[in-house]
């Protein structure tokens, strides 16, 4: 009888703890829900001290279009820090010049230093365990895959943001643009070659990641690369590194 009398005096103290239990649940939820502030104070704190820099104007391409951004948020990138540090003393405000910039391609870089990726978004497919590229209507931001140099040709978007990556010193952005390349489908024969010189010409010879990339992919497609015939007038130019490394690796 005793055993019985304590096994109920426990159960019914498990219960009581359970009830207090549910009811502070219930009153942090009330409270998260009239003042959300504090389920996210961290994330609020940190964009806070991002965006309470000073803001920097950069003036970008041959018509200098100018863009906006704060300090710290730039900084993220080597480049910028320096360009940044070596106007300390600017009483008018800071400024960064790139002439030779595209502006598009600019304002890809400028949205990932704020958000983490740049459109279109990488998205994971649970179902079939892949990732993808988020190109629905929906998607807010221009999502061209394309851009244009100065004489039109046509060039990956991603490629040139490969590019510019690396001369800002964003590794990370480096990484992700090389991913959607390898998320691409589709693009045309004379794109991928321009694309691919455009790559040789602005990476160093050290480069591992983007021109393995280009030689893989034509070496991989070099049956419709014959049958387009643009491969043959790419190779009757001659004298680049890219074909160089295409015959070594052939």
């Amino acid at each position: 009888m005793r055993q019985r009398g304590r096994s109920s005096q426990r159960n019914q103290f498990s219960r009581l703890q359970h009830n207090r239990r549910q009811q502070r649940l219930l009153a942090v939820r009330r409270r998260l829900r009239t003042c959300p502030i504090l389920y996210c104070r961290t994330h609020i704190l940190t964009c806070h001290r991002n965006l309470n820099s000073a803001i920097v104007t950069i003036a970008v391409g041959p018509e200098q279009r100018l863009f906006a951004a704060h300090e710290d948020v730039l900084c993220k990138s080597t480049f910028f820090a320096i360009q940044c540090r070596q106007q300390f003393f600017e009483t008018n405000g800071k400024r960064v010049d790139l002439p030779n910039e595209s502006p598009e391609v600019f304002s890809a870089i400028l949205e990932y230093l704020y958000k983490g990726d740049y459109t279109p978004k990488v998205e994971f497919d649970k179902k079939h365990n892949s990732w993808f590229l988020d190109e629905t209507p929906s998607a807010t931001g221009s999502s061209e895959s394309i851009v244009h140099a100065a004489d039109g040709t046509a060039i990956l978007k991603d490629t040139v943001i490969y590019c510019s990556a690396h001369r800002y010193g964003l590794v990370e952005l480096q990484r992700l643009a090389l991913k959607k390349q390898g998320l691409q489908s589709g693009v045309q024969c004379s794109t991928i070659l321009s694309s691919a010189r455009y790559a040789y010409a602005n990476t160093p010879a050290s480069d591992s990641k983007l021109r393995a990339h280009y030689l893989a992919l034509i070496i991989r497609s070099r049956n419709t690369f014959k049958r387009s015939g643009t491969m043959q007038m790419e190779m009757e130019r001659g004298g680049t590194a890219l074909f160089f490394d295409l015959f070594v690796a052939m």
